[in-house]
């Protein structure tokens, strides 16, 4: 049987034949029937523009109700002689007298226009010719004048019910391109809209969820808003060529500001930062972590509430459900769209690897290849010295010792393929070493090293030549700050300042490895509050007083984002009673992540904060999470990430999956690195993630172990094109969110993507540039803003519902005191 709804196109033409006649009667009662008895959801396909009509047509008791738009349009070239057609009261329903004389319009404004005497153009022929098969299909035929909505682009729109069928809305200075831009087949969900109770209840919940998140991303400033404000206002940009980088001026070049008056300290594991001015002190601070491990125990509770699982599982595969549906109308559409853009393909676009360690960003043959030219070239070079008895050695005399010459060298005798490693994080680790010879990742792997990192930067340098030579695929190479001591920033930024190693294709991301276990065990820090004062003191003190510390200085200028990483599979101490605060954390335990992340977050805002008060770039906070472990870890990233890496662990918690597709938060997934450790490749969800509209992108994470290419980004897309059937615009939208995702400049990110690369929708988007569709970004973007609205109703409804009384509640929310003597008490 046919839904409730349906085309007026499913109707056959009227003509001589009885039997067609017959036929389209017996197809009208059955609908009008099936409207009447079923007043259920209604399922509703939305035809493009392709006249001077939009054509929506639901059937309501054999009447259609048809929406009008850009009818100031046709009036222009309906008008005699080309004079301006003038509409009574601004209703451009007047019009539709013209079209079909013998319609019943319900308007007191009614103008008759003339058609005009000169001959029609093509297009004007096929619109009449599409306007009068409209007419002619069904007699009865009503135009209802419910109140126009005109828009910035000076069009009309009719208002059907309660609500336009389509919310896109065109955004301010929206031109004729842009609103043709919207011409494909939507589908759109109508019917009732009273929730059930238990939704309601969901709705409201999941709205406290946004607005947490919300406080604490608000607080970390950006310092790239004004770039982009110039790059909006910029009336030339489209002419513009491609933004030049510029290296980074060495130390001994360039003036540094003098020393401000700012003062900092560290308390309970956060620096406080202040100013004083006269008697005013300004302070820089964050949300404290009461309030945050408060707000973490309320999203907990809210993601393992039952109506907000079952409300948000459903939620999930509608979306999904409606991807394949705008897939089956709407494909060829968009493969239009894409072969109309000149030179533009999935092979250049730029795609930046968003998730990728530095020290493994190679692949083994190109190591290889430069471990036999090293050690051919420099044979005789010293490069270790015994820690026992100050020894030194030769390169040749490493490999003497290893009973091995360049000749015997293969990639088979390296062995640093991640092979038999599933759910073996420790055996994976253990592939970072060449020939299982820790001594040989030193002397080529390693920046803080006998050699000051000589052999690590000219591979470095290599990769970074080829990155270039492609010109279209760009890296975010992480590189590790331990926190066991405070001259490793001095040793990391001179190591990079000194061999020059700047690209434009590249930028950095400092990694922060969860061991203070490890290092406690040592010896090397003694509390917990130690390590963050030796990861972040330097920071500081590079900040306030750039001209003291000009390598730190500079570095930064190129840093761009922190991670946090570490096996999260590891079994981490539960802390309901209370959580002990950094400066008492003494024991040889590790923190749990949760504890890791605020104190991440926390010190980063306040830096941010005192960054942007001096005019300095700041950084985002995009952790490893959800690879392993406990869901936890991913409930706190929602809070006070900015993005994740990996992320698999959300198929398992519908309404976190739900939270981080409303929110978009940015998820690199590494599918091959997962197949590898946690995830086999057929069951990843990253294709699921994807229909769903969740902001993901593909990523590398470890070429060394894992790819066999010289590129390994695209052979991370090539793999999951095959096996999950992606198209070309799925893997230019991956691209292209790869880019948003990013922390490289606004100017860069304007060329690669649209000059308004951070305002959602079409608007945001340059076809030319990203060759993705704008219908599949106008797809996602009124998806996400119907998800959106319909969470924002439904939560209002439900603070008006008295039914909600009857509702199971989630638990009332447990504040974790960072003391368990004050938990005691409470």
């Amino acid at each position: 049987p046919l839904p409730p709804t349906a085309h007026a196109r499913a109707l056959p033409k009227p003509s001589q034949n009885n039997h067609r006649d017959d036929q389209r009667k017996k197809m009208e009662h059955r609908l009008s029937h099936d409207q009447t008895i079923n007043g259920g959801p209604r399922v509703v396909i939305e035809e493009p523009r392709e006249t001077g009509f939009r054509r929506i047509f639901q059937f309501q008791h054999r009447n259609l109700m048809l929406t009008s738009n850009r009818l100031e349009e046709e009036a222009k070239y309906r008008a005699p002689n080309g004079a301006s057609a003038s509409f009574n009261n601004g209703n451009p329903l007047a019009l539709a007298r013209h079209f079909a004389p013998n319609l019943s319009i319900n308007t007191s404004a009614e103008q008759t226009l003339h058609a005009p005497n000169a001959p029609l153009s093509p297009l004007q022929r096929r619109r009449r010719k599409s306007e009068k098969m409209i007419v002619q299909q069904s007699p009865d035929l009503s135009f209802f004048d419910q109140g126009v909505i005109q828009g910035s682009s000076g069009y009309g729109r009719l208002q059907l019910n309660r609500r336009n069928l389509s919310s896109l809305e065109i955004a301010s200075g929206a031109n004729a391109q842009e609103v043709a831009n919207e011409t494909y087949r939507r589908v759109v969900i109508s019917g009732p809209s009273k929730m059930q109770p238990e939704e309601s209840e969901a709705c409201l919940q999941l709205h406290s969820a946004l607005k947490a998140r919300e406080k604490y991303i608000s607080d970390n400033p950006n310092h790239h808003h004004p770039e982009e404000k110039k790059i909006s206002a910029n009336k030339h940009f489209q002419n513009s060529k491609e933004p030049e980088f510029e290296q980074p001026l060495p130390p001994n070049k360039r003036q540094f500001p003098a020393k401000s008056q700012h003062e900092f300290e560290l308390k309970d594991g956060v620096f406080k930062a202040w100013i004083q001015d006269g008697e005013k002190k300004e302070i820089f601070k964050a949300h404290s972590v009461d309030e945050y491990f408060s707000d973490l125990r309320e999203l907990m509770e809210i993601i393992s509430f039952g109506p907000c699982k079952t409300f948000s599982y459903n939620r999930l595969r509608i979306l999904e459900a409606r991807f394949q549906l705008h897939l089956l109308l709407n494909d060829h559409l968009e493969l239009v769209q894409q072969k109309g853009v000149s030179h533009r393909d999935f092979y250049n676009v730029r795609k930046i690897d968003n998730h990728v360690h530095h020290s493994a960003c190679m692949n083994q043959k190109h190591l290889l290849r430069f471990i036999k030219s090293t050690v051919k070239k420099h044979p005789n070079e010293v490069v270790t010295q015994s820690k026992k008895d100050g020894k030194e050695r030769t390169l040749s005399q490493v490999f003497k010792d290893l009973k091995l010459t360049p000749y015997d060298l293969s990639i088979d005798t390296l062995n640093m393929r991640a092979e038999k490693t599933f759910h073996r994080f420790d055996k994976f680790n253990t592939k970072y070493n060449p020939i299982g010879q820790p001594l040989l990742r030193e002397i080529f792997l390693k920046q803080n090293n006998f050699i000051k990192g000589r052999y690590l930067a000219g591979l470095t340098q290599e990769v970074f030549d080829d990155l270039e030579n492609n010109k279209y695929q760009f890296a975010e190479y992480r590189i590790s700050i331990y926190g066991r001591k405070k001259t490793e920033w001095a040793t990391l930024a001179s190591w990079v300042v000194d061999n020059k190693l700047w690209s434009k294709n590249v930028c950095w991301m400092i990694q922060v490895p969860r061991l203070y276990n490890v290092w406690r065990k040592l010896g090397l820090v003694k509390t917990f509050e130690e390590m963050l004062d030796n990861i972040f003191r330097p920071l500081f003190e590079a900040t306030i007083d750039p001209a003291a510390h000009p390598k730190i200085s500079v570095f930064l200028e190129q840093v761009i984002a922190f991670d946090s990483v570490d096996d999260e599979s590891q079994r981490e101490r539960g802390y309901h009673e209370g959580m002990p605060k950094p400066g008492e954390w003494d024991i040889a335990e590790n923190p749990p992540y949760s504890m890791w992340s605020y104190y991440m977050y926390a010190n980063i805002t306040i830096l941010n904060k005192l960054r942007v008060a001096k005019g300095m770039n700041t950084f985002t906070y995009r952790p490893h999470a959800g690879e392993a472990g406990d869901i936890e870890h991913l409930a706190a990233t929602f809070l006070v990430a900015n993005g994740i890496n990996h992320g698999i662990l959300l198929y398992h918690s519908p309404a976190l999956q739900y939270l981080y597709y409303l929110a978009q938060i940015g998820i690199s997934i590494s599918p091959l690195s997962n197949n590898l450790l946690f995830c086999k490749y057929e069951n990843n969800p990253f294709p699921r993630f994807f229909r769903r509209g969740l902001n993901v992108t593909l990523s590398t994470d470890d070429p060394l172990m894992i790819h066999v290419t010289k590129e390994p980004l695209v052979e991370e897309y090539s793999v999951a094109a095959q096996v999950w059937k992606l198209t070309s615009t799925d893997l230019c939208e991956i691209a292209r969110n790869s880019v948003l995702q990013s922390g490289f400049h606004p100017k860069f990110k304007a060329y690669w993507v649209g000059q308004n690369y951070w305002q959602m929708g079409p608007v945001g988007n340059d076809v030319a540039r990203t060759n993705v569709p704008n219908i599949r970004i106008g797809y996602r973007w009124e998806l996400l803003q119907e998800e959106l609205n319909f969470i924002h109703h439904g939560s209002k409804s439900a603070k008006k519902d008295d039914d909600m009384q009857d509702l199971p509640k989630p638990l009332p929310n447990r504040k974790l005191s960072m003391n368990s003597n004050d938990e005691k008490e409470n």
